[in-house]
C-alpha cells in the first residue's frame, strides 16, 4: 500500500545525463504546452483540459510499485531506487489517440524490458497487468457519481509479455527533459508507441506477471469498442468513427493518414503474424 504525503514531485525539475536513442523519429515535436494541457486521464475528469486544472492534488512522495506474480524475484520499489537504477533516455515517440488525434512526444523513460527482466519471470508468465493509484480523496474522477466514475477502478492495463519486452516499449517517468507532470502520469507510466494511447496507463502501482490474459478496464467497460491489443490501424475503425487518419494536435488545418500501427510495423509487425486483427483488435 502507498502511505500518503503532502509532498507532489517537481515536474519542473530537469534530468541530467539523459542519453538519446537512435530508435525517436524526427518528426517536428508537438508544443509543450499541448503535451500537458490536452490529456485523457479520467481519474481527473472526462474533459481534456481537465487533468491539467485537478491534478495538482494527486500526491507522488512516497511512491512506490509493487511487482508480483508468476516471477522469481518479486519486488517493492520506492521510485527514486527506479529513477536512478535504470538508464534513462529521451524517447522521441509519435503518439496516437484512439480518439483520432496524434502527438509527437519525447518522453524520458528506460526499457520495459530490462525492468522486467530484473524479477526473473517464470515460464508461466505470459502477460502482466498493470494498475493506477486508486485514491479518490486526490483524484476526483473516481468518486462515486462524478466524471467517469462507472468505470471499475482502479485503472488497469495489460500487455503480451513479448510486446512487453519490445524495446520500443518503455516505461517513462519524464517529458521534454524534466520529471513527469501529474496530467501525464507522475511518477511512472507506460508508454508502447504502436499503440493507442489508452493503453499507456498512468500512475502505475503494481505490475503482475500472469500465466492468463488480464482484462483491462476499458474492455471491461466497452468490449466492442475496446480491445485488448489496440494496436494501430487504420483498416480498423472504432464503431462511431473512422481510424483512417487524424488530426495533430496543435495544428490549425488538415488531417493525416494514419499509419499502420503508428509507424512502428517494420519494428512489431512480427510479434502479430497469423493473427486476425480484425478479431485481436
Amino acid at each position: 500500500m502507498l502511505a500518503l504525503s503532502t509532498q507532489s514531485a517537481d515536474a519542473a525539475v530537469k534530468f541530467e545525463n539523459i542519453a538519446k536513442s537512435s530508435l525517436s523519429t524526427n518528426e517536428e515535436q508537438t508544443d509543450y504546452d499541448d503535451v500537458t494541457t490536452y490529456n485523457n486521464f479520467y481519474e481527473f475528469g472526462t474533459d481534456k483540459r481537465s487533468p491539467a486544472k485537478l491534478a495538482h492534488r494527486m500526491t507522488t512522495r512516497p511512491w512506490t510499485v509493487e511487482v508480483s506474480g508468476e516471477c522469481e524475484k518479486p519486488k517493492t520499489w520506492n521510485i527514486e531506487d527506479i529513477l536512478t537504477g535504470f538508464q534513462l533516455e529521451e524517447r522521441i515517440y509519435r503518439h496516437r489517440c484512439v480518439e483520432a488525434w496524434s502527438m509527437v512526444i519525447p518522453w524520458v523513460g528506460f526499457s520495459l524490458g530490462d525492468f522486467l527482466k530484473v524479477h526473473q519471470p517464470t515460464s508461466k508468465a505470459k502477460y502482466i497487468e498493470m494498475r493506477t493509484l486508486y485514491r479518490p480523496e486526490e483524484m476526483e474522477g473516481q468518486k462515486s457519481g462524478l466524471f467517469g466514475s462507472s468505470l471499475n477502478w482502479p485503472y488497469r492495463e495489460g500487455l503480451r509479455i513479448d510486446e512487453a519486452m519490445h524495446p520500443l516499449a518503455i516505461f517513462a517517468v519524464g517529458l521534454y527533459g524534466e520529471h513527469m507532470p501529474n496530467q501525464n502520469g507522475a511518477p511512472i507510466r507506460l508508454v508502447v508507441p504502436w499503440k493507442y494511447g489508452f493503453k499507456g496507463i498512468k500512475s502505475i502501482v503494481s505490475v503482475q506477471f500472469m500465466e492468463e490474459q488480464p482484462l483491462n478496464t476499458w474492455q471491461e467497460q466497452a468490449s466492442r469498442e475496446y480491445g485488448f491489443y489496440a494496436n494501430v490501424n487504420p483498416y480498423v475503425d472504432h464503431p462511431r468513427w473512422s481510424q483512417a487518419s487524424e488530426r495533430r494536435v496543435g495544428t490549425l488545418f488538415g488531417r493525416e493518414p494514419t499509419l499502420m500501427f503508428n509507424g512502428y510495423e517494420e519494428q512489431v509487425a512480427s510479434l502479430y503474424s497469423g493473427m486476425d486483427l480484425t478479431v485481436h483488435f
